[in-house]
């Protein structure tokens, strides 16, 4: 009996193809409206569309500095959609939903208040590193929305850290040229290693709170 792809792989080629055709009929346009795309919601993951992209400039087909231009501004207006849910829930309105059902998930005000004094002192740092790291790069977006971060100070380092992260995934599938497709593997081991990093902190934090609440 030959090899047959399982569903998750089918999903995939189909992802691939379905990249792929965009690519082929908008060109740098459709780059940087699947990038956009992802960014604010992605079906699409990153780890596919960029180096999917690289592929074609070792083809010859795509130039590799205009390739990083249209994805880093289809990064910038992705994360702009997601500033604006951010920046339209606010901090009141958040503040108002802590103090309703906060106590559901273990959240108090002053947890907010820490969070706020947080990313005012490292705010730039986050949304310019949460850039990098992925299942961070676009939720980053949502706090900097929140807090009201000025637009052209968040537009800046968006731009500064999605175009490192797509020079990195886009240099990676020209390097690697007909074996672009690797480059989603070893995203998606990166990917789990920074959800069990979630999973430890959020497992830290209500074992924490729930021995202060017994101690009360």
């Amino acid at each position: 009996m030959g090899w047959v792809p399982t569903h998750g792989e089918n999903v995939l080629s189909g992802l691939m193809s379905l990249v792929s055709d965009i690519v082929d009929r908008l060109g740098y346009v459709g780059l940087a409206l699947l990038v956009a795309i992802e960014n604010a919601f992605p079906p699409i993951p990153s780890e596919v569309i960029l180096p999917l992209a690289g592929y074609n400039v070792y083809l010859g087909r795509m130039s590799f500095p205009v390739v990083i231009v249209a994805t880093t501004m289809g990064s910038v207006l992705g994360s702009l959609l997601l500033y604006a849910v951010g920046s339209w829930l606010g901090k009141d309105r958040l503040r108002t939903l802590v103090i309703r059902y906060g106590h559901f998930f273990l959240l108090k005000e002053s947890d907010m208040d820490k969070a706020d004094a947080w990313f005012q002192r490292y705010g730039g740092v986050a949304v310019l590193i949460g850039r990098v790291v992925p299942m961070v790069r676009s939720l980053i977006s949502i706090p900097a929305g929140i807090e009201r971060m000025p637009v052209m100070r968040f537009i800046a380092l968006t731009a500064i850290g999605s175009a490192v992260w797509n020079t990195l995934l886009v240099g990676a599938g020209w390097i690697l040229g007909t074996q672009w497709d690797r480059v989603e593997e070893w995203v998606g081991a990166l990917q789990w290693v920074v959800l069990a990093l979630a999973v430890l902190a959020v497992g830290y934090f209500v074992i924490k709170r729930l021995q202060t609440r017994a101690r009360a």
